[in-house]
């Protein structure tokens, strides 16, 4: 909120993202962050972070994340792809390479991807589950058994009936 306030948009952004993927229960603070987030990536597109574009990694995050949010799928895999350039492990950056794939209907490589993202942030399964971007994918078996964590009963671990 300090960031947002001081109008750092960039630094703000990646906070309100870990928000969104690290509490997906939390309705009330789920809707806030997305506002927030929200105001970040529309002010970032009116004060670009340079003549050059966005150079940080937080910036080009922000900024793919906004160019999904419009429907600029091939710009939000630019960054998201110079991203992982610098951090092949982004949680993030992985993430919006999932959803991008996900909307072209390319199902093998999106649940790829998501597998990295969940093997790295298991909080991203419960995001992915109530992400648009994922629909195409809910027909699939690979997509639930990737994404529904276990239930735990009398010590046995036993799978969540599938939610469609």
């Amino acid at each position: 909120m300090e960031a947002l306030q001081r109008h750092a948009y960039a630094e703000a952004a990646p906070a309100f993202q870990a928000i969104v993927m690290g509490f997906p229960t939390e309705r009330a603070l789920l809707d806030r962050a997305r506002v927030y987030l929200g105001i970040c990536e529309r002010e970032s597109k009116k004060r670009p972070a340079s003549a050059n574009g966005p150079l940080t990694l937080e910036e080009r995050l922000t900024a793919a994340t906004a160019a999904l949010n419009n429907g600029e799928d091939h710009q939000a895999e630019e960054l998201a792809r110079s991203v992982l350039g610098d951090d092949p492990k982004h949680d993030l950056a992985l993430y919006l390479l999932a959803a991008i794939h996900a909307r072209r209907g390319a199902c093998a490589d999106a649940l790829d991807l998501l597998a990295k993202v969940i093997a790295i942030s298991p909080e991203a399964s419960a995001q992915a589950r109530s992400d648009e971007d994922f629909t195409s994918l809910h027909e699939d078996d690979a997509f639930w058994r990737l994404t529904e964590p276990p239930i735990v009963s009398s010590g046995n671990a036993r799978r969540r009936p599938r939610g469609r």
